[in-house]
Formats: structure tokens, C-alpha cells, sequence
């Protein structure tokens, strides 16, 4: 999703940081806010799994229907520390995990791609013994349901996909110089470095994936409208990123998909207003 930001982040740090004392003296509005997250409750089971070529962080919560939460880029799976205890206390079995590279996944050296990381998701599905699942992904996690769905939709329940793009024409310009975002990305870098196996390797795990975010993703129209999981498109009213004409083409483009957009929030609506967001979630998941 994010297209350019490797070449932001390694030569902008003095950028950033202006970025953040914006956002300390702007952020009047929950929307301009970045809050952190609460941590995740205790998970009756984690570890790592070994997924394609990598090991693939993850943690399990509650019992009952499952429903994985992938988050969105340069983040990891701490970012659900809200969603997770909201949706065990519904009765379902929480599955949360880091994409490959993020947080406390390992990478290799091959090409970053959405069907890369869906194959991953899959493969961890595999070990963990579930063949279908609800999702919850947001920004990239949401790219990765949408990539699942159209092409693995026999894993799929439901969709929920939160601040997620299927082409490079549905983000804003220069949207990582906002001072929420910028506020974000260093955010970002710290986390990596505490969690990662390799935390001295931000700069070539952004490289890699910045290569990625390039080009795609790249879903089509026609692929789109193949889609036949039960879908919501969501974002916030004030996304940084992403266009609200695509969410809203991507809501129209998908069969049945709902339209969701979560007001006084941005592209970070799971940490601004967690209750809305949560309640969100929950609302679409347990929809008749």
C-alpha cells in the first residue's frame, strides 16, 4: 500500500520528526491522534509456525467460531490489543499473526507480493488445523483478505476489510507526510526494532517490501466482482491514505459488499475509537 514510503523513511528522518511535533500541537481531533494500543490479553496458545520459508509469529485467543485479525503495514499483531478480548467475549477463537518480516516473523530473500503473504496466512490456517475462518484485516491485512477472497474464497466466511486499497490509484499523494502518519512510521521503526529477530535490518525489510508497494496491488474490476465471500469495505471518515471514492468503488465493485465508514476516525480507527471500531467488527460478524 504504501508506495514510496522506503524512500521516505530512509532519507526523512528530520521530516518525521517535525511530522510528530505537528501532531502534538494539532491533534485537537481523535482523528489526529495515534494512541497506543492495549496490550493483548494472555493467548491460551503461541509460537511460531513454519510457513513457506519463513516462521510465522502467532497467538491464539478463546474458543469458538475463528476469526484471524492481520494487521496492516510495518505494524504487527499488538495493534488488536482491543479487538481481541472484544471478540473472545462474543465467543469467538481469536487468531492474530505477523506477516512475514513484521514484528516477531522472520523474512527470506524472496520478492515481497500479496499473494505471497495470503499463502502465508493459508499455510498458518494449515498448521493451526482451521479450514475456514472469518477476517479481519486492516490497510494490508485488508489487501490480503481481498486477495484470499478472490482467489481461496472456499477459506473465507466473511470479509472485513478496513483501510484497504486494490490499486494504486486509491491512495492520496504524499500521504505518509500527514503528521499522523509520519507519527506512525516512527512508531513503526521502534516496534521493529524491540520485537523483530533481526532489528537491525529495518532498512533492508523496508527496502524489500517497498518494492512490493510499487506495483501492487493490482486487483482488477472483473476480479473483484468475482468475489463471492460475504464482504464489508470500512475505513474512517478521515483516512490519510486512502481515496473515499475507492472505498466507495471497491464497496460498489464487490457483490453485496457493505459500505462502512466510521466517523470522527482515520486510517487508524482500531486505536482513535476502539469501541466504535470493535462494536464495528462485531456488528458485521454476527449479522444474520
Amino acid at each position: 500500500m504504501f508506495r514510496g514510503l522506503g524512500r521516505t523513511l530512509l532519507g526523512a528522518a528530520a521530516a518525521i520528526g517535525i511530522g510528530i511535533a505537528a501532531l502534538t500541537a494539532q491533534a485537537a481531533e481523535v482523528w489526529q491522534t495515534l494512541p497506543e494500543p492495549p496490550p493483548l490479553p494472555k493467548p491460551a496458545e503461541s509460537g511460531t509456525a513454519p510457513v513457506n520459508d519463513i516462521q510465522m509469529y502467532y497467538a491464539v485467543f478463546g474458543q469458538g467460531r475463528p476469526v484471524i485479525l492481520l494487521h496492516g503495514g510495518l505494524s504487527n499483531s499488538d495493534y488488536w490489543g482491543s479487538l481481541v478480548p472484544a471478540l473472545t467475549a462474543r465467543g469467538f477463537q481469536v487468531i492474530v499473526a505477523d506477516s512475514r518480516g513484521h514484528g516477531r516473523s522472520t523474512r527470506s530473500a524472496q520478492p515481497y507480493s500479496y499473494d505471497l503473504m495470503s499463502s502465508d496466512v493459508l499455510a498458518l490456517l494449515d498448521h493451526l488445523k482451521i479450514q475456514k475462518t472469518d477476517l479481519v484485516g486492516w490497510s494490508d491485512g485488508g489487501i490480503i483478505g481481498l486477495d484470499i477472497a478472490i482467489h481461496h474464497p472456499e477459506r473465507l466466511n466473511r470479509l472485513y476489510a478496513y483501510g484497504a486499497n486494490s490499486d494504486l490509484s486509491g491512495l492520496k499523494p504524499d500521504f505518509d507526510k500527514n503528521p499522523t502518519f509520519a507519527a506512525f512510521i516512527e512508531r513503526a521503526g521502534a516496534e521493529y526494532r524491540k520485537l523483530s529477530k533481526t532489528p537491525d535490518q529495518y532498512d533492508s525489510f523496508l527496502q524489500q517490501i517497498s518494492q512490493m508497494w510499487a506495483t501492487q496491488p493490482d486487483f482488477t474490476a472483473e476480479q473483484l466482482r468475482g468475489i463471492k465471500v460475504r464482504t464489508a469495505i470500512a475505513d474512517g471518515e478521515y483516512d490519510e491514505g486512502i481515496k473515499r471514492e475507492h472505498t466507495e468503488y471497491l464497496a460498489r465493485t464487490i457483490p453485496g459488499a457493505e459500505l462502512r465508514i466510521l466517523p470522527n476516525v482515520s486510517h487508524f480507527g482500531m486505536l482513535q475509537n476502539p469501541k466504535e471500531f470493535d462494536g464495528d467488527v462485531i456488528a458485521f460478524l454476527t449479522a444474520k
